[in-house]
């Protein structure tokens, strides 16, 4: 039995004074002890060189290690970590290799490095599930945009703004708000829409001001945005998953962006935004596009903002009508109720294979549904045309 680190001096030193006094061979003693003849043989060639002291317990680590991380590599990796406290060995690795630094050791590699310097959480290494990842198939398909909490500055709050691109994950704007009012929301998206297009959709939770009260009910920034040319969907109530890329990017925010930190006022808060925004799409590897960046996966929208917003314009054989100030109008003698935020613009009214039950149409946009078919009514049933989305990615 190999000897026990607890007593390994004491069992060596018997060793040795037992093969000195020579009533027993060294063979026979290796084998009482529990250990090799090369061993026996070592242990006594080190107490006759050095005494005790050489039958000292000695490292086993290697003199030299040809395969150990160069110490300029090392520096290289420590320096970027301190840039970016929050990033592992995947994305470290990777950002390595995007700024061309050669000879670029496996991200498990970078890990060991880390934990090597006391650099890494214990955390970071737990093991996650891969999630089930969805995602629009171009850019610009759909852009996912929320407030995040606000927070407290010195003077006053901010409610930062984020417009997220679906497919690549591209942060096309971070915001700084002083509230979350309609008049703000348009006057940010009409910066974004000069600059970066127009998106297909724009997918947003149900509250203010993207959602309105009651479930026919459209908001006035919808309608903008209608005339505009982008089609508002809502996630599912209750359900922010709908819009995980976005709530994932906020809890990316808080811990990269936010996280002790402290400012002044809302003119100090954007261009640490703006910091944030251009490390975000350019330099931090994002798990979910295999260590890609956004900015490789971006491109503008062909389809420019419009500086005037275009009347509604129908087909001859579509009964248009004009939304009275209370957001009703009439057909076939029947009050309809539409939504105020359609005040004083034309809508469509269109035939569907149902007799009786009609399309609503703003601009090229199907809004709702209405059945006259029951001859008792004073007014006619609306559904409004669901816009809401089921599922989504939780990053």
């Amino acid at each position: 039995m190999p000897w026990k680190s607890g007593t390994v001096m004491d069992s060596r030193l018997e060793f040795v004074r037992l093969v000195e006094q020579g009533d027993l061979s060294v063979a026979e003693l290796c084998r009482r002890f529990g250990i090799s003849r090369q061993t026996g043989h070592l242990y006594l060639r080190r107490y006759r060189e050095a005494g005790a002291e050489g039958l000292e317990p000695r490292s086993s680590r290697p003199h030299v290690s040809p395969r150990r991380t160069p110490e300029a590599m090392e520096t290289r990796i420590l320096e970027l970590r301190e840039a970016h406290p929050r990033w592992g060995g995947r994305k470290l690795a990777r950002r390595l290799i995007d700024l061309g630094v050669t000879d670029v050791p496996r991200a498990s590699t970078v890990t060991e490095v880390l934990r090597r310097h006391d650099k890494l959480d214990p955390t970071e290494t737990a093991r996650r599930l891969a999630p089930v990842r969805f995602e629009r198939e171009a850019p610009n398909e759909m852009w996912q945009m929320d407030f995040k909490g606000h927070f407290a500055l010195d003077r006053g709050r901010c409610h930062a703004l984020t417009v997220l691109d679906d497919h690549s994950r591209y942060l096309i704007g971070l915001s700084a708000c002083a509230n979350e009012t309609r008049e703000t929301v348009q006057a940010r998206l009409i910066d974004l829409f000069r600059r970066h297009g127009l998106p297909e959709r724009l997918l947003c939770d149900n509250g203010s001001p993207w959602g309105a009260s009651g479930a026919d009910s459209f908001t006035e920034l919808e309608v903008w945005l209608l005339r505009c040319g982008v089609r508002m969907r809502h996630g599912r109530p209750y359900h922010p998953q709908t819009q995980g890329k976005d709530e994932r990017f906020h809890r990316t925010l808080d811990v990269g962006g936010l996280q002790a930190r402290r400012f002044a006022d809302l003119a100090a808060c954007q261009p640490a935004f703006d910091q944030f925004r251009r490390v975000y799409n350019e330099e931090r590897p994002h798990e979910a596009l295999d260590l890609a960046v956004p900015t490789s996966r971006w491109r503008p929208s062909p389809v420019s903002f419009p500086e005037q917003l275009p009347e509604p314009e129908y087909y001859t054989t579509d009964r248009v009508r004009r939304v009275y100030d209370h957001g009703g109008v009439s057909l076939e003698g029947r009050r309809i109720k539409l939504s105020k935020a359609f005040k004083g613009l034309d809508v469509a009214f269109r035939h569907t294979p149902v007799d009786g039950v009609w399309d609503v149409f703003f601009m090229r946009f199907r809004i709702a549904e209405i059945d006259l078919r029951d001859p008792n009514a004073h007014g006619a049933c609306v559904r409004r045309v669901s816009e809401h989305l089921s599922g989504g990615s939780p990053v």
